[in-house]
């Protein structure tokens, strides 16, 4: 019988046992101190990673994570992002908005514009650090700039339901601004990777066909097809069993066909969950059911994975790549705030609302974790890239929460002082809150 140091299996198995429940201790932990716990899932990947634990007691992250360990928590991981990529787009709901579109587009339109123009500047001017292996240099430009831009919804809502701003309008606002932001951000990632894959503009063209195919196809029969389907499973016990394997297999099957055409799967398992219809009792039961499993086990071995990649070390000792960082993270800060509050104080939402607009719109979290984890998969950025970017994803998150307690409460408007015309967002949900995956009662948060 082999001895249990030398089992795979039970390396595999005790390896995620650590990085679960560490990884979860660091977020309880964090959470209790005012911050995202994502950080803490973070944070444990990070600890465990070649730049603590592995400096500290290598012998232990090498009996720990050997390569074959890592190399199964990776593919594991794979499906928990790709779960997580379907909920997302399961609860995206952009056809909410009824008022306030130009704000919402000009909130977005600065809230992107300006950080992807600065990444995409930084980009230029640093691609000995930055640049990944990947033959394309455009593509590796437009991918940093997305990266700088986005904002996790997510985590948002997170930070919203913590500092009772869910229910207000300039809770709304920001909810409605990331969900448009995420949405535009995942058809601007799918169009880079279709850029930079291999294979020159032949292949691009190819990906982009079969992809604007599937998304035709999604829309015309996929999504009336699960219409129909949960319709006549609603009041059936039986089959309403098959409900969670269905969609799971659509998810999965779609992340399958992404990938086959040249695209990452999580594409695909976001667009099947944007086909999954709004306001299913049994698709949200569903939802429900897969929440609890993807966020406690699969999502956090993801971002373990993404912090095991990390090493400050891959900045080197050279000043240079130190000030690069520290830009990085000054540019997707500032542009993101600057970039939302201006738009929103500019389209009539007071001054110190719109610094706090500005503040909330910074919180990236996982959202660019799993963009940057893309990112470096695909070769387009280098390990020293995905170093930067995870710094800038886990420092603009962290700064949200003691930004918004120090910017306080909006002052009320002077008497006899009329109002600026800001339209306040619809809610993004039917239910009138933050979206589930966040801001339900389960004590297990990404």
């Amino acid at each position: 019988m082999t001895a249990p140091h030398a089992d795979p299996l039970a390396r595999f198995l005790i390896a995620a046992a650590v990085v679960v429940l560490f990884s979860h201790l660091l977020g309880s932990l964090l959470g209790r101190l005012g911050q995202a716990p994502v950080l803490g899932e973070i944070l444990g990947g990070l600890l465990l990673g070649p730049c603590a634990l592995g400096w500290i007691w290598p012998d232990a992250t090498a009996w720990l994570l050997p390569a074959q360990v890592t190399s199964a928590l990776t593919a594991t991981a794979q499906l928990g992002l790709v779960t997580f990529m379907f909920l997302l787009g399961c609860e995206l709901r952009l056809e909410r908005v009824r008022s306030g579109r130009t704000a919402v587009g000009a909130a977005v339109l600065g809230g992107m514009g300006l950080p992807f123009l600065a990444g995409a500047a930084i980009a230029v001017l640093a691609p000995g650090m930055l640049r990944g292996p990947a033959p394309d240099g455009a593509g590796y430009v437009l991918f940093f700039g997305l990266a700088l831009s986005v904002t996790a919804l997510p985590v948002l809502a997170r930070v919203l339901v913590d500092s009772r701003l869910d229910t207000t309008r300039l809770g709304s606002f920001a909810l409605v601004t990331a969900a448009f932001g995420d949405g535009l951000a995942w058809l601007v990632l799918t169009a880079v990777l279709a850029f930079g894959g291999a294979g020159g503009s032949g292949h691009m063209a190819l990906t982009t066909c079969l992809f604007l195919a599937l998304v035709a196809g999604t829309r015309l029969f996929v999504r009336p097809l699960l219409t129909v389907l949960l319709r006549r499973i609603e009041g059936d016990g039986r089959a309403g069993r098959l409900v969670l394997p269905l969609l799971l297999a659509g998810a999965f099957g779609y992340a399958g066909l992404t990938e086959l055409i040249g695209l990452h799967p999580v594409i695909g398992a976001f667009l099947f969950g944007m086909a999954v219809p709004r306001g299913s009792v049994a698709a949200a039961r569903t939802q429900r059911q897969l929440q609890g499993f993807t966020q406690a086990v699969l999502l956090p071995l993801f971002l373990a994975g993404v912090g095991l990649a990390v090493s400050p070390g891959t900045l080197g000792l050279g000043a240079g790549h130190w000030l690069v960082l520290i830009g990085v993270v000054l540019a997707g800060f500032l542009g993101k705030f600057l970039g939302t509050g201006g738009a929103a104080w500019v389209f009539g939402m007071p001054r110190t609302e719109a610094l706090r607009f500005g503040a909330l719109m910074n919180c990236r979290g996982v959202t660019e974790l799993v963009v940057a984890g893309i990112g470096w998969q695909a070769h387009l950025i280098s390990s020293a890239g995905l170093t930067t970017l995870v710094v800038t994803a886990l420092a603009t998150t962290a700064l949200t929460g003691p930004l918004l307690k120090v910017l306080g409460t909006a002052a009320p408007a002077a008497a006899g002082t009329a109002p600026r015309p800001f339209v306040p967002a619809a809610r993004p949900s039917s239910e009138g809150a933050a979206p589930r995956i966040l801001a339900n009662s389960t004590p297990v948060e990404v």
